[in-house]
């Protein structure tokens, strides 16, 4: 999962498989409905039918944690009136455990399970849940349907097939990777569409967004990808996005090669038009095996999205390759109440991260230089995180207190652990073996349906690699000693030199703002750090309270406005600051939007690199 702080302007930066739709077996299905005409109180009236249960108690399950998402979300405590009813339509006692199960007594006359589910994207906080794993329901106008945040599940019936029915209004449209079984008229204006899955985690690994028809599809190859928009004033459509798209995509099969996990791809695109305020909040894409959920701000410009975009669905398409192709038992058999989580966040994440960084590079769609600033950035954030912690101790504790803050950092360090391990496999092999190369062999061993052991990963690589390949990843990945990145750096011909680098208007990197609040919760410009060009042609000083900018005015309570406002503006935009400076003395600064820049270190190619440098360094970024 990729996520996204919109609020600090870096919107660009928390699985796709070719499922062809297992073969469902003969078995009575599980049976859950969802009704989409009958919204009561902006809640949806969800069935579940498990079949013919054989024991006097079961366990109806909805989900705490599920894949992706590496925390706790408790999607129980959205369902209200849950009630278990036998065959002759009398209830059945039920006892709650907790807000995420619930036990039926007398189950071998269970017929079926019925509660009121509502949307996560009305609760203020959103209940903690990303908005890209959330749901919504506005009747007639959009259902998304994050299907853990719906159906649920019996204990010991998560390996049974499933049939999902959806009654919706006519006019909606359902865009999705899962195949449609079948799909009829039941009545004037409502229609039943029938989705069938091999078992629970097809249900769930195949979110569903019902809204009025703005779809685009194309072909990469053999590769169908579907493009679904939900853009609430209908700022964007479907059409807006499919250039880029297209461009994306196409370019990361050609980096991918022969790889082939997938014959269809979906995006589904939600819009949010008022963040926070009835309404998606929190942004970024939840991976699945053959689609993403991404969520992000209608009020971005089209640039901007589009940028954001390329990163964010770049990230997620790459899960084609880990976790689908390449997966332990935990992340295959889920446990969505319980679950144990893989010592292997930094495959499943990290290398995923770095592939969709790489890719650009080698695709031709960045510059090495916009490379190497990102690996940069990567770096400069995550030494914010404790540096010498386990990687794989906090993967495999990553929803306990301890080490759950130390998510973020899976998509910083992570994909620096993928960097490195990919020059150290160039160079040991000269030039012939890099880091794809290897998931390309750990792909063809295990694939989709065949998971490893967890702690058996690291002598697998070794022995598909180098002895040294193994010390690397016993040193740094499960080991506690960082990862000296100079020392990869030099081996490609690369140095961290002195002068002027590109910042953001009011950032100077991701740790060092050029703006603080004071006690009075006003915006004030540093006095400890030498501001950028961009200020020094204003001639705006240190200590300057800044009361507005372009006739808004801006405090601690939309300091994160400023932030995003600012990433809208082009070099040459007429700006406007009204600041207090000295106390009392209020002035008016006019000018111009000049690029900022500021002093400090920036990871660049040396002047002279010797032969092997340039050798490794073109296997690296462009072989």
């Amino acid at each position: 999962m990729k996520k996204t702080i919109y609020a600090l302007a870096i919107i660009a930066t928390a699985l796709g498989c070719k499922t062809s739709q297992s073969t469902i077996s003969e078995k009575e299905p599980v049976l859950a409905t969802l009704d989409l005409v009958n919204v009561k109180d902006d809640k949806v009236m969800v069935t579940v039918d498990p079949g013919k249960i054989n024991t006097e108690t079961i366990i109806f399950y909805i989900p705490k944690t599920v894949p992706g998402t590496y925390s706790t979300s408790n999607y129980g405590a959205y369902a209200e009136d849950l009630k278990a009813y036998d065959y002759k339509g009398d209830e059945l006692p039920v006892t709650v455990y907790d807000e995420n199960s619930w036990g039926i007594s007398n189950a071998t006359r269970l017929d079926k399970v019925t509660y009121w589910m509502n949307d996560t994207f009305d609760v203020s906080g959103e209940g903690g849940i990303y908005s890209m794993a959330g749901t919504n329901i506005n009747e007639g106008k959009n259902f998304l349907l994050n299907l853990h945040g719906f159906v649920g599940y019996f204990n010991d019936l998560t390996e049974e097939p499933y049939q999902l029915e959806i009654i919706r209004a006519n006019d909606l449209y359902a865009g999705s990777a899962f195949d449609l079984a079948q799909s009829s008229e039941i009545k004037p204006g409502v229609t039943k569409d029938i989705f069938r899955a091999s078992r629970y985690f097809e249900v769930t690994d195949n979110p569903i967004m019902y809204a009025a028809p703005d779809t685009v599809s194309f072909k990469v190859d053999q590769m169908d990808v579907l493009l679904h928009v939900y853009s609430p004033t209908k700022k964007f459509n479907a059409q807006d996005f499919k250039p880029g798209m297209e461009k994306m995509i196409t370019a990361q099969k050609d980096f991918l090669g022969e790889i082939d996990n997938t014959n269809k791809y979906a995006i589904l695109l939600y819009l949010s038009a008022t963040p926070g305020d009835g309404d998606a909040a929190r942004f970024g894409a939840l991976e699945h095996h053959t689609s993403t959920v991404v969520v992000m701000p209608e009020e971005m410009e089209k640039e901007s999205l589009d940028e954001s975009l390329k990163d964010i669905v770049s990230h997620e398409f790459f899960h084609i390759l880990t976790p689908l192709g390449v997966h332990s038992k935990e992340v295959h058999y889920f446990d969505y109440n319980d679950p144990q989580m893989s010592r292997h966040l930094w495959l499943y994440e990290g290398v995923t991260e770095y592939f969709a960084n790489l890719f650009q590079v080698k695709q031709g769609l960045i510059s090495n230089q916009d490379f190497y600033d990102r690996i940069q950035e990567k770096i400069a954030i995550s030494q914010r995180f404790d540096d010498s912690m386990s990687f794989t101790e906090m993967s495999r504790n990553i929803l306990e207190d301890e080490y759950k803050d130390s998510y973020y950092n899976v998509y910083q360090k992570g994909a620096l652990i993928g960097m490195a391990l990919d020059i150290r496999l160039r160079e040991l092999s000269n030039g012939e073996m890099g880091l794809l190369d290897l998931m390309k062999q750990l792909t063809a061993m295990y694939g989709k349906d065949k998971p490893f052991e967890d702690e058996e990963l690291f002598p697998v690589i070794t022995e598909l690699t180098y002895p040294e390949i193994g010390e690397f990843l016993n040193t740094y990945v499960s080991g506690t000693t960082p990862i000296p990145y100079n020392q990869f750096f030099t081996r490609v011909g690369l140095e961290m030199r002195q002068g002027q680098v590109a910042v953001d208007y009011f950032l100077k990197d991701p740790s060092t703002p050029f703006i603080t609040v004071n006690e009075n919760g006003e915006i004030v410009l540093r006095d400890d750090v030498e501001l950028s060009t961009f200020f020094k042609e204003l001639d705006l000083m240190g200590g300057d309270v800044i009361k507005s900018v372009n006739g808004k005015t801006y405090n601690v309570q939309n300091v994160y406005d400023l932030i995003g406002d600012a990433a809208k503006w082009s070099v040459g935009d007429p700006v406007e600051f009204v600041v207090e400076r000295g106390g009392d003395e209020e002035l008016k600064i006019e000018g111009k939007v000049v690029e900022p820049m500021s002093t400090g270190k920036r990871l660049v190619e040396i002047m002279n690199p010797n032969g092997e440098q340039m050798e490794l360094r073109h296997s690296w970024l462009k072989s």
